[in-house]
């Protein structure tokens, strides 16, 4: 599929056929192709929960507005923002540092200046560590929608829910906030599929001040 016709067919469908299931082969398809999304310093500090087991999409409804969708759809994904992904120590940071050696990136001897970069651009205050996780994850979640309408797929990111009803119910340490759930599936097909809602045109995007 052309890169214009993916954008033009992505849609956030309120209705999924629960008849029909996503392989885990597909799966970790679009997975694997969403993290070639970018992030600051390569640091990609995003993780998901996969849930496909009908008991736990039902507790997860239960503190996401009761929607339907949740239960109806066979794969939902927890996406999960990692606030301590610019630290020291954390697993992401340590792996992303050890594989820019590797790669003659960057040299060994680096490694103080990275972490005290790392520090300086996202750990500075609590907004800012905020920030550097929904900012990378949002880049991911936007191309796991891209990567699943492109695998055939449909999908629907998720605000309607209460964030510590959701952690508490699965257990998410606090280091991780949470941009949004994504229902992933095919759209049932008995259902109407609304017209594309309005999107600004350039002149309304572009501004001056």
């Amino acid at each position: 599929m052309e890169f214009k016709d993916v954008m033009q067919q992505r849609r956030a469908v309120n209705f999924f056929d629960p008849t029909k299931d996503v392989t885990e082969a597909q799966l970790k398809e679009i997975i694997e192709t969403a993290a070639l999304a970018p992030s600051g310093f390569n640091l990609q500090p995003w993780n998901l929960i996969v849930l496909r087991d009908k008991a736990k999409k039902e507790m997860l409804r239960k503190v996401a507005w009761d929607q339907p969708k949740i239960t109806d759809a066979p794969v939902v994904l927890i996406v999960l923002g990692d606030r301590e992904g610019f630290k020291k120590g954390n697993a992401g940071f340590e792996k992303d540092f050890a594989e820019s050696v590797k790669a003659g990136i960057m040299k060994q001897e680096q490694y103080d200046w990275f972490i005290n970069a790392a520090n300086s651009l996202y750990g500075v205050s609590p907004e800012r560590q905020l920030a550097f996780a929904c900012k990378n994850t949002g880049f991911f979640a936007m191309s796991l929608m891209l990567a699943a309408k492109d695998a055939g797929l449909d999908s629907h990111p998720m605000d309607g829910f209460d964030i510590d009803g959701v952690r508490k119910a699965f257990n998410i340490p606090d280091q991780y906030w949470i941009p949004l759930l994504l229902a992933i599936g095919y759209f049932d097909k008995t259902k109407t599929l609304l017209p594309p809602k309005w999107r600004k045109s350039y002149n309304e995007i572009v501004v001056n001040f």
